[in-house]
């Protein structure tokens, strides 16, 4: 059964771990990777990724991207938004902090912080939420 508008936005709002999928360019299949991204509801989701890295180059080549989250109890549901991007800024420590907490705690966010300091520059990317799959599938 489909999700209305809400409990689409209120699923994708708690901290899955997404599939991020981009056009892979000519020959190729999209790339998908697993990725933290943060959303509330009524907002642009985003994700974080190295400023030279090859999701930020085929992703700014195509325009748009999906992300797919899923789980598997108490039921099977998924939510798969799909959209262009809005727009892509430098990662400030704010942001990087909000994403990093959404996911961890405690000692965990200053030991993953400490380590993220050796990744480069990264940037955040925003989805304008074009497009919308979903489903409640009922018990497993």
């Amino acid at each position: 059964m489909a999700l209305t508008l809400k409990e689409r936005q209120e699923f994708l709002a708690q901290p899955h771990i997404a599939a991020l999928s981009v056009a892979g360019g000519p020959g190729r299949g999209p790339l998908s990777v697993p990725i933290w991204y943060q959303y509330e509801p009524g907002g642009e989701p985003w994700v974080t990724t190295g400023a030279d890295s090859q999701k930020i180059r085929l992703i700014k080549e195509s325009g748009r991207f999906t992300l797919l989250v899923q789980r598997s109890e108490p039921t099977i549901r998924y939510v798969s938004v799909e959209g262009s991007v809005s727009r892509i800024v430098p990662l400030t420590d704010e942001l990087h902090v909000e994403m990093v907490e959404r996911y961890l705690s405690g000692d965990a966010v200053d030991r993953y912080l400490k380590q993220a300091a050796n990744f480069g520059d990264q940037v955040a990317v925003y989805l304008r939420p074009e497009h919308w799959l979903s489903a409640d599938l009922g018990s497993a």
